[in-house]
Formats: C-alpha cells, sequence, structure tokens
C-alpha cells in the first residue's frame, strides 16, 4: 500500500444532509467506525489493491458491524477490493439458517453458506459441563481456511474488536502464565492464510450500539455464548465493570500492547539477560526503569483494597 495513504483516504466524507432522518449521534457513530476502522487498515497493512476479503459471519452484532464499516469504506477507499460474507452453519439444533442468507440478499453482497455439522462433533468429543470454546474454534478456523481457497479470498476478516483483544490478554496473564493477545494481522500456521481483525480499534459498545442501530437480525451462539462461568465472560464483565469506572483504562491497555519495552520485562527469549554487562557506554534504556514514574491520581482497581507499604 501506497505509504503516502492516511486514514482519511479510508474514511472519505459524506455530507449528513444526505439521509436527513439519521439521528446526530449516529451519524457520529458511522463516521467514528469508518475513522478506526480506516485507521486499523492502514496501521497494519490490512487491505490492498485486488484483495478479495471474506468477512467471517457468525450472526452476532461485531461481524454485522464488520461486513456493513467494510462496505461503506469499499465504495470510498483508495484501493479496490473485493468483499465476500462467509458463514458457517454449525447444524446447532433450533439454528435459523435462513436469516443470514436473507440479509445478504437485501444488501446484496456475494456470499457463501457453508454447511458442516461441527455442533455434533463438539458435543460427541467434549464432556458434559466443559468448556467447547477450544474444539469448536479449532474446527471452525480449518473450515474457514478450506472455503477461502475454495472461493480464491486473499484475506480472512474476523470481527474480534478491542475488548476481544484485551480481555485474550488478560486471560492469558491470569490462567495462562504467558502475555499474548489477539494479533491485528496474522499468517496461518501454514503460511497460506491472512487473518485480519479490522474491528481491533473499536470498542464493544460502538458495536453493539450500531448493530442496534442498524437493526441486524442478530443470532445467538447457543453453542458455546450460553455456556456460564466461563473465564473470557468473566474477564469480559471485569473489563466493562473497569471502563464504567475508570474510562480510558481499556483503550490504555491497549496501547500497552503496541508499546512494548523487552528489555523492561523477563522474557530471555527477548533479551538477553545472562550476558548483561557492564559496557561503560551510556544506554538511555538501561535503569530509567527505576525511575519514578508519573501516572494520573486514581482510585484503586475493582475489588482490590489500596495498601500503603512502607
Amino acid at each position: 500500500m501506497n505509504a503516502t495513504l492516511n486514514a482519511a483516504d479510508w474514511i472519505g466524507e459524506e455530507p449528513a444532509t444526505d439521509n436527513r432522518k439519521i439521528e446526530r449521534e449516529q451519524i457520529k457513530l458511522e463516521k467514528r467506525l469508518c475513522r478506526e476502522v480506516g485507521r486499523a487498515i492502514l496501521d497494519f497493512n490490512m487491505i490492498e489493491e485486488g484483495d478479495r476479503i471474506m468477512v467471517c459471519m457468525s450472526g452476532g452484532k461485531d461481524s454485522y458491524t464488520l461486513l456493513d464499516i467494510l462496505r461503506r469504506l469499499q465504495k470510498r477507499a483508495p484501493v479496490k477490493f473485493d468483499i465476500v460474507a462467509v458463514n458457517l452453519d454449525q447444524k446447532q439444533p433450533g439454528f435459523p439458517e435462513h436469516v443470514l442468507p436473507d440479509y445478504f440478499k437485501s444488501i446484496g453482497v456475494e456470499y457463501h453458506i457453508e454447511n458442516q455439522d461441527t455442533y455434533s462433533v463438539v458435543k460427541r468429543v467434549v464432556p458434559e459441563g466443559k468448556t467447547t470454546c477450544s474444539l469448536c474454534s479449532r474446527l471452525r478456523r480449518a473450515i474457514l481456511y478450506k472455503v477461502a481457497d475454495e472461493l480464491g479470498c486473499t484475506k480472512l476478516a474476523l470481527g474480534h474488536h478491542r475488548d476481544d483483544i484485551v480481555a485474550t490478554l488478560m486471560l492469558n496473564m491470569f490462567y495462562g502464565g504467558r502475555m499474548k493477545g489477539m494479533p491485528p494481522k496474522l499468517v496461518s500456521d501454514d503460511g497460506r492464510h491472512v487473518v485480519i481483525r479490522p474491528l481491533c480499534y473499536v470498542p464493544e459498545k460502538d458495536t453493539a450500539r450500531w448493530a442496534q442501530y442498524q437493526q441486524f437480525p442478530i443470532i445467538p451462539c447457543n453453542l458455546c455464548g450460553s455456556q456460564e462461568g466461563l473465564q473470557r465472560v468473566v474477564v469480559g464483565e471485569m473489563l466493562r465493570e473497569w471502563d464504567k469506572k475508570f474510562p480510558g483504562r481499556i483503550e490504555s491497555m491497549l496501547r500497552a500492547m503496541g508499546h512494548v519495552v523487552t528489555t523492561h520485562l523477563m522474557d530471555p527469549k527477548l533479551h538477553d539477560f545472562r550476558n548483561a554487562k557492564a559496557t561503560g557506554i551510556a544506554d538511555p534504556d538501561g535503569d530509567t526503569a527505576f525511575d519514578h514514574e508519573e501516572f494520573p491520581a486514581a482510585p484503586g482497581l475493582p475489588g482490590m483494597q489500596v495498601v500503603q507499604i512502607g
């Protein structure tokens, strides 16, 4: 992509007076969504000239928002790219299989419905009461990669938003003992597919509000979304509580994921601590970790008691 392009090239300008029935807040939200998705596309070179983007549609608010905003940007983007909406019908009991095809036809987007009974596989393999997410995700990913090849798609776009990315970081820290999140762009293990997350800068509350404004026909996930007590659910609730009490915390955590100081962590694979020796040469990043850093004054985190030490 041309390095001289900027986010404005992706956003474009559309007169707010085109539709006088649209409320002011809806107009502002649309502009914000287009701006944040356009910024992500530019920052991580997610979409390039001639790309054929497979938008993975679950029927939830996030995938609907992703498809809708990409189609809006497509009309005024500085590069030409195609979109094909793909839904994996996992044969969950009671799944309204007509909803997504009807919606795709109503908006005139190219689409493909892949029918694979992964529901029965998950229910047969995973013991009752155990989390189904991991196996379901692996099965779904393999099928979507196969479909991407069949449809000639160059990129797979997923609907993970800012809160999903931060929640994944927290889950890995709390339960996995590692600092790992969801990258905005990655290459699959076999090196054949590129996955992008254009909503990586978008907060969940914005996708929820946009879905409400647009009256998307939301389909709940009865296979995994209905499981209570999932660690991801708990962390998500914690982050929403933080965002309510301390606005800006989630955004700050997301920024931190893009500003990693490896010398001030503890991973010997990223920094050679064993062979660190005095060189007599000044290093601006050397002992600055011991300097007192100024942070905004704020009360303690939810559920935590502030204890004075010393």
